[in-house]
């Protein structure tokens, strides 16, 4: 069974993930849904107005009433800088399973921010949500973010042709990836945990 805890606020040794705020509108669009080179990694077009992601991110604040809106701001803990989101979705009741997602801005890519982020998601997923499995895709000319998901512990299943159709109304074939929660806790156990606190 899913323990839904909501969107706690999660600190690691770089980076506080915390919910979205209405304020945080403009910075992500600066920093991310405005930009193309983002915008060719998302189904979503990039964003040619602010309006349109201060109503975006007014539709996840209404959400986040319900213990099952997982659904993080990626900030960089030295100047604050609100830099990416990550979310777990699509809980599947019947096996515990779901799906997550994640967007970093261009100028935080290859940093190893995503990486960060998503260990800590997975964790959090794993341990105090008791999710049985998490799956994530990434179109197959994005290799940069298969990387991060293999850095975590996830495994290639498959390629799915022509999942998705993006901005440009292209059609994308994915890879997608998956880790059981016995392998994160075998393949962890003698590890350190990654989550410095959860409030």
């Amino acid at each position: 069974m899913i323990n839904y805890l909501g969107t706690p606020k999660i600190e690691t040794d770089r980076l506080i993930l915390r919910k979205l705020e209405l304020k945080d509108a403009q910075n992500i669009f600066d920093n991310w849904l405005s930009d193309k080179r983002v915008a060719d990694n998302r189904i979503s077009p990039a964003h040619k107005k602010v309006s349109e992601t201060m109503e975006r991110v007014a539709k996840i604040v209404s959400e986040y009433d319900s213990k099952e809106c997982c659904y993080w701001g990626i900030v960089q803990k030295g100047n604050r800088e609100l830099i990416g989101e990550i979310d777990l979705y699509n809980f599947d009741i019947a096996t515990n399973n779901c799906e997550v997602s994640y967007s970093l801005g261009y100028n935080w890519w290859n940093h190893g921010y995503g990486t960060e982020a998503l260990r800590v998601v997975v964790e959090f997923a794993f341990k105090h949500m008791n999710i049985h499995k998490i799956s994530a895709a990434h179109n197959v000319d994005n290799p940069a973010s298969g990387k991060i998901m293999r850095k975590v512990g996830m495994q290639q299943e498959g390629v799915i042709r022509h999942m998705i159709r993006n901005a440009k109304n292209q059609y994308k074939d994915c890879v997608v990836c998956g880790i059981l929660q016995e392998d994160y806790i075998k393949n962890t156990a003698s590890e350190q945990t990654f989550i410095l606190n959860i409030e």
